[in-house]
């Protein structure tokens, strides 16, 4: 009867770590034993994941990156992109309805290999959204290219109150119209 508590109890920690991460739970087993075990069992999402993991950048790394040809920002504000203003060349695609806005995103970006996540202080939607993308993109079947995927480190708000340059045009694609903030 212990024996079958106890297969009961691991395979129904398999199940769950399938759709949970308790790894940082108490759990009966030591993770020892099942780690033989445990890698044969990832998945391939899982592996892909893992590959395309997502990545915290700085303003000042972005400022420096941003000239490059494969780069996008994304900044996934709702309305305060409109009176706040954004980041200079970024594409807008609201949190809100993000993930309806997936396949016109990578539409969008076609060409890039990198794309930086944005809000205004880069804590909950930007980072959400990046992950969302990242789950799309494990799995689809479609390369499109895209291998890096990163969050803006404090946001648009980060970004602008270091003096860096911005963008107030209306357009959802912006055209990379910048001016440089009051001092």
């Amino acid at each position: 009867m212990e024996y079958f508590l106890s297969l009961f109890k691991f395979l129904s920690y398999i199940l769950l770590k399938e759709f949970f991460d308790f790894t940082n739970y108490y759990f009966p087993f030591p993770m020892s034993i099942f780690s033989c075990f445990w890698r044969n069992l990832r998945s391939e999402r899982e592996e892909e994941m893992a590959a395309r993991s997502i990545t915290y950048i700085t303003g000042s790394q972005l400022l420096s990156l941003k000239r490059r040809p494969n780069i996008a920002i994304v900044d996934v504000r709702d309305d305060e992109r409109s009176y706040d203003g954004h980041i200079a060349g970024s594409l807008h695609f609201a949190s809100d309805t993000f993930r309806d806005k997936i396949p016109s995103l990578i539409q969008a970006a076609n060409g890039k290999d990198t794309l930086v996540f944005h809000c205004a202080l880069s804590q909950v939607r930007g980072p959400k959204c990046a992950r969302r993308l990242a789950e799309y993109l494990a799995e689809s079947k479609d390369d499109v290219g895209i291998r890096n995927i990163m969050v803006l480190e404090r946001g648009f708000n980060g970004w602008e109150a270091s003096g860096r340059p911005v963008c107030r045009c209306t357009e959802v694609f912006c055209k990379g119209h910048t001016e440089q903030p009051q001092q």
